[in-house]
């Protein structure tokens, strides 16, 4: 593949590789802009099925996050890490600590986190290498796993499109279908059932399956059979690209909001969406509660802060669904316009900044 035509066509400023010669273990870090602040994101193992898949997986994510901080006002950038490697057979200290020496290398331009297949506790050995990390425990001053914030985050927007989509402001007899209940799929399951919303869910994982039905009532249901569902939600907790060609014209659903990213494959899926007349929350701002929550431990902890931004969700998605509307744009352009004009403003203030500093007598 072209690199640099696929960096330029995405907007990327860098990417980076990594190697750990001990194990053959291989991982790419993607940095696609720092307007706002350094590049956060988190750092992703997965068995890619090719090189090219993971470096595409790696833009594709960092990108994301680019967008996520700047619709929920962080003052942050957008990167993100993955390493090519079965998160069940290929981690090891040693492959943690040279990823920490590598993002100890890279000076602060980018700083790590967990993600799928990470965990709290991988993260804390890589802090053992570098001070370029957040996620880490509550017991070291951090805010442990941020997937309940992120489901919290999940949950307000939620609601946001269900009151857009249906005018309705309660969430009792609503149907949602959760597809994959891991740590965030598995708190917005209790979130939604408090509330009286009836749950169907599949899984990969059975146990998961069974704890949904055990603690929330849920029905479990197949994992093909969850696109075509007669509910009111589709929520999509598990792996991106979930409405492609293969399964648009499958959906029944009239909101899709979920914690997934990159839920859409191409974004002319968004506007397919809105043709079937299905609200589509963009993900990057549904899912933001993750980032909103290591957020707060740049500046010290504070658990109450990450929940009141988790919750403000709501009225940020409440925004790009009106604009949406008055502008007669898919849901995903609002969203992008509102993270675009933040990023704009800020460069323009650099610009501006760096003008003033070169003047003439200064």
């Amino acid at each position: 593949m072209d690199l640099f035509a696929e960096m330029q066509a995405r907007g990327h400023e860098q990417i980076d590789f990594f190697y750990e010669p001990e194990f053959g273990i291989k991982g790419v870090v993607a940095i696609h802009n720092t307007a706002l602040g350094p590049a956060l994101g988190g750092c992703r193992m997965w068995n890619y099925q090719s090189e090219k898949d993971a470096v595409i997986d790696v833009l594709r994510l960092s990108r994301g996050m680019t967008y996520k901080a700047a619709v929920s006002g962080l003052d942050l950038g957008g990167g993100k890490a993955v390493i090519i490697g079965d998160p069940k057979t290929d981690k090891s200290e040693a492959l943690w600590r040279a990823f920490g020496r590598f993002v100890q290398g890279m000076g602060g331009r980018y700083i790590t986190a967990e993600d799928v297949g990470t965990s709290v506790e991988d993260i804390a050995i890589v802090r053992r290498e570098t001070r370029y990390v957040v996620g880490i425990a509550q017991d070291q001053g951090g805010g442990g796993d941020p997937s309940r914030v992120t489901a919290r985050g999940v949950f307000a927007g939620l609601r946001a499109a269900v009151e857009a989509r249906l005018g309705r402001k309660d969430l009792e007899g609503l149907k949602v279908a959760i597809q994959g209940v891991g740590h965030v799929g598995m708190y917005l399951a209790r979130l939604l059932h408090r509330n009286g919303a009836r749950l169907f869910v599949s899984d990969i994982d059975s146990s998961r399956v069974s704890e949904a039905i055990e603690k929330y009532a849920a029905q479990a249901v197949g994992l093909d059979e969850i696109y075509g569902l007669d509910v009111d939600v589709f929520a999509p907790c598990a792996l991106g690209a979930v409405v492609n060609d293969d399964t648009i014209d499958r959906f029944r659903c009239t909101v899709i909001a979920g914690g997934a990213n990159n839920v859409l494959y191409n974004p002319r899926h968004g506007e397919e969406l809105v043709k079937r007349n299905i609200l589509y929350a963009p993900d990057y701002v549904v899912n933001a509660g993750g980032v909103i929550n290591v957020y707060q431990e740049l500046n010290g902890y504070n658990e109450e802060e990450a929940l009141r931004k988790a919750d403000a969700i709501y009225h940020t998605l409440r925004e790009i669904f009106d604009l949406s509307k008055k502008e007669n744009i898919a849901p995903y352009q609002a969203s992008d316009r509102l993270a675009e004009a933040r990023i704009r403003r800020a460069k323009d203030g650099r610009k501006d900044r760096l003008h003033n500093l070169y003047l003439p007598g200064r």
